[in-house]
């Protein structure tokens, strides 16, 4: 062969490898990809769920065993549509080989039913909480480290029956799958115990509460709000701006800083506020201190205190990072081994609960009581009990949970289904 075709045929060589290389990224680098709301009422939560993905990703420097990690970040409104069209755009363009999210409970649910479709892949959740998710249809290659909307709620609906002495509550939620959970996990206590609901249902991103408000029943002794971002904040101002007193129960992304470093007159509603979930601002635990001082330090600009959608993607994003750094970066046959290592893992999160997963992949881990109290910094949550290891059943006999059903709104009901 001359020196001139050979060095056509090294040149057509190097061509042809990288044409067909295909899928070889998988052995070079990990492609990441992320989902989560920049857009919509949920914005402020999905701008904190990257910062916990930065967080975790530098712990690593963006590597796993010399395999450079090359994050892609998609960008949805809370719609499970979106959402979809999301996550499509970054297996089928992007070529991701994990995906970490998304935010709400309507997309968590489009995308456990997305990730069916896929072999080789995984799809590891964000914050979104609907129970349904994971507790009923599971699919094998959705993981979903955070403990969610239900579980959240575990052992609240007591306290405010037998602590606070409230027999009736009036329900102010939006009207979709994350609520639902979170009525639900309050519910089954509350109303074992004697207490009365009325449910009061409205759209996500509704802005005018006048008429849920009119038809709030006299005899409440309290408000269970179940909304995030900006229809918490209208609800709230709303109320307080019509003179409304009745003390405030709050869903779990109602005690954010989200919501409470916002001025306005709905923050004399929100002191003293209980609540429940997989966090608190202030909290004992030496895990907990260092990691919210890490936060502050890198995002200056940030919240003062890690939201719970900063939380929840840092929690499942280290899990990534963990069980890829158990099977050295290894994403061959089909990611057997690393969502096998996934299923097995056990570890701490940043509030110092243990996670593990249950036969769905879905996490037990510790649930926290909160009230809300000021501070010279301002309003803050703060940890005042714990009910340890919740799993999805919330401590219920597989058979007394499944003849309560899938959380609706209109499953359950006082006294729940028996």
């Amino acid at each position: 062969m001359s020196k001139r075709n050979r060095k056509v045929a090294a040149i057509v060589t190097v061509a042809a490898a990288a044409v067909f290389a295909g899928p070889a990224h998988a052995q070079e680098e990990i492609r990441l990809g992320s989902i989560a709301t920049l857009e919509g009422p949920f914005a402020s939560g999905g701008q904190d769920g990257h910062r916990g993905i930065t967080l975790a990703l530098e712990e690593v420097n963006y590597e796993i065993n010399g395999k450079k990690i090359v994050w892609t970040a998609e960008s949805s409104n809370a719609q499970a549509d979106v959402a979809l069209a999301r996550a499509r755009k970054l297996i089928e363009q992007d070529q991701v080989d994990i995906i970490v999210g998304p935010l709400s409970g309507a997309e968590g649910i489009a995308l456990r039913d997305y990730s069916r479709t896929l072999t080789g892949k995984t799809i590891v959740n964000g914050s979104s909480a609907a129970s349904d998710t994971t507790l009923r249809d599971p699919s094998p290659n959705f993981f979903r480290f955070s403990t969610e909307g239900a579980q959240w709620m575990a052992g609240l609906g007591n306290y405010v029956f037998q602590e606070m002495g409230v027999e009736h509550v009036a329900v102010i939620a939006n009207d979709y799958a994350f609520p639902y959970a979170q009525v639900f996990g309050f519910m089954v206590d509350y109303c074992r115990a004697g207490g009365k609901v009325t449910k009061l249902w409205s759209p996500l991103g509704t802005t005018d509460y006048s008429s849920v408000i009119t038809r709030i029943p006299r005899d409440a002794g309290a408000l269970l709000v179940i909304k995030g971002g900006t229809d918490a904040l209208a609800f709230l101002t709303q109320y307080a701006q019509t003179g409304g007193e009745l003390p405030i129960i709050g869903g779990s992304i109602m005690a954010d800083q989200t919501l409470m470093s916002a001025r306005g007159p709905h923050q004399r509603l929100m002191e003293g506020m209980i609540s429940a979930g997989p966090i608190a601002d202030i909290h004992d635990d030496p895990m907990w201190q260092e990691w919210v001082e890490r936060y502050r330090e890198r995002f200056p600009d940030g919240l003062q205190s890690p939201s719970i959608h900063g939380f929840n993607y840092y929690t499942n994003t280290k899990a990534i990072l963990l069980a890829l750094q158990e099977v050295g970066g290894d994403l061959s046959d089909n990611q057997q081994k690393f969502q096998q290592a996934l299923a097995n893992l056990e570890f701490k999160n940043p509030m110092g609960a243990t996670v593990k997963l249950d036969e769905n992949r879905q996490a037990i881990s510790d649930i926290f009581f909160t009230r809300i109290v000021k501070t010279d910094d301002g309003l803050r949550t703060e940890s005042f009990g714990r009910a340890d290891g919740v799993d999805q059943r919330l401590g219920l006999s597989p058979e007394e949970f499944e003849k309560l059903g899938s959380p609706s709104r209109d499953n359950p009901s006082c006294p729940p289904v028996s």
